[in-house]
């Protein structure tokens, strides 16, 4: 037996939704994408959304529209995948890590405070392992110092703040669609937002820059006529992944309310294990569980690791603190230091949760961990 730490949930509908798609005259930019983009907004409360290649695509066109470039700082947190720091660099600008909390392990607002300069231009707050980060301070720290709030939402999708689904919140939030996170189109991500300016630049980004709107173009010299307005990227997503995307949104609810049942069983599980340290839920959150991670004592994580993957159990570390990364610490990092991320690193392990797992999956993990840290 093998239980990997996550995985996707694809069943029959998926698979003739697919299908159709298939024999349909559309395989990619047609009707399908659009109604994706719809479900999606839609389920968030967002009035606009993009659907694009990936993840990163989503994070890099954000950054575009955001207008970030040379000289720009953008405070974002140490523990995320580096995608999150990666889109900054890509528009020229520069990544700052602020610490995490020590309980939600997502970034703390009274950081993003103190690493604010003349030259901060955004704050890219990543909601980490599906837990919503604390949007109203982020967002009042935000308007006092004029600046944009792109969400990392990449796993926190049916996640909620304060009773309100992220995605609608600030002003723009991406997602993302891998097969471990918990609706997947194979390969895929998307931006929300509100604002209708930063949709129109969304959409010529995600697709070389090029529009064919009249009221966007110079001129008009017939109906074949389009015109490139900025320096885009061919971010485009298919059809065949949006008509898998549309059906596992239909699942969307059902799969949050297991993950959110499998993560009570873990807590339970591990109640009154003193070497596990299971995860805080912040009270005005909702979480989508995408990840269930613990913390064990430092000096005993490594062996606790090999000794769950022996036991079938797909465990990970998520995540490195980006900063760490030979590329960054080759690049003006090497002094970085966030103590809370690289404590709560040195400690923490990804256990298994996905759609399909079986609460008798999870009585395994939480007996085979209980031994491991038992035994070493």
């Amino acid at each position: 037996m093998y239980i990997p730490y996550g995985r996707q949930s694809i069943r029959e509908e998926d698979i003739e939704e697919v299908v159709r798609v298939l024999r349909s005259d559309y395989l990619t930019t047609g009707p399908k994408v659009t109604e994706f983009e719809k479900v999606v907004a839609d389920y968030v409360g967002a009035k606009y959304a993009v659907a694009v290649s990936n993840g990163t695509a989503a994070l890099h066109i954000a950054c575009l529209a955001a207008g970030i470039g040379a000289g720009d700082e953008v405070i974002t947190s140490p523990i995320t995948f580096a995608a999150s720091a990666n889109c900054v660099l890509y528009c020229g600008g520069t990544p700052v890590f602020a610490d995490i909390k020590k309980d939600t392990y997502n970034i703390d607002p009274e950081d993003i405070e103190r690493k604010i300069t003349p030259k901060t231009k955004a704050i890219i707050p990543v909601h980490y392992t599906g837990q919503p980060c604390e949007m109203d301070a982020i967002t009042e720290i935000a308007k006092k110092h004029n600046l944009i709030v792109i969400e990392d939402g990449a796993q926190v999708i049916s996640g909620e703040y304060k009773g309100k689904k992220i995605g609608s919140i600030s002003d723009m939030t991406t997602f993302s669609f891998h097969p471990v996170k918990p609706v997947t189109t194979g390969e895929g991500g998307m931006v929300t937002t509100n604002n209708k300016k930063l949709y129109e630049r969304l959409k010529l980004f995600h697709t070389h820059g090029i529009t064919r709107e009249p009221e966007l173009m110079d001129k008009q010299d017939g109906p074949w006529y389009y015109e490139q307005l900025e320096l885009g990227f061919n971010y485009r997503i298919t059809d065949i992944q949006c008509a898998l995307g549309i059906s596992q949104m239909r699942r969307l609810d059902a799969f949050a309310k297991h993950r959110r049942a499998l993560a009570a069983r873990y807590n339970q599980g591990f109640a009154d294990c003193k070497n596990v340290i299971t995860p805080y839920q912040h009270p005005d959150c909702l979480s989508s569980w995408h990840l269930y991670m613990i913390q064990v004592p430092a000096d005993m994580r490594k062996a606790v690791f090999e000794k769950l993957r022996q036991a079938g159990i797909g465990v990970n570390v998520h995540y490195i603190p980006v900063y760490k990364h030979p590329y960054y610490q080759a690049h003006g990092y090497q002094d970085i230091c966030c103590p809370n991320a690289e404590t709560f690193y040195a400690g923490a392990i990804t256990l298994p949760l996905y759609a399909d797992m079986t609460e008798e999956q999870v009585d395994y993990v939480v007996e085979k961990v209980v031994d491991a840290v038992g035994s070493c």
